[in-house]
């Protein structure tokens, strides 16, 4: 299963909002992001994000999944998450 990492020097406020420091770029997250972006700021596992969701919000799993993965892919082209 990948891994995934929030580089070090990005943070997020209570309210979702990330400041990128090495391009001074900034981003919004709602309330489902910044719930998963805080997961992987605390190093979860993908399988331990899955399932927080689950029991978190009604959605089924694939959906879960394929929305997941369009948000990695998301996270990663703007610099927000790497691949470990």
């Amino acid at each position: 299963m990948k891994a995934y990492s929030i580089p070090e020097n990005i943070a997020i406020s209570d309210s979702g909002f990330i400041f990128l420091p090495t391009t001074g770029e900034t981003f919004t997250l709602n309330e489902t992001g910044k719930t998963i972006f805080k997961y992987f700021q605390q190093k979860r596992n993908l399988d331990e994000i899955i399932n927080s969701l689950l029991d978190e919000y009604e959605i089924d799993r694939l959906t879960l999944e394929r929305d997941l993965e369009d948000f990695i892919l998301r996270l990663k082209s703007l610099n927000l998450l790497v691949e470990l």
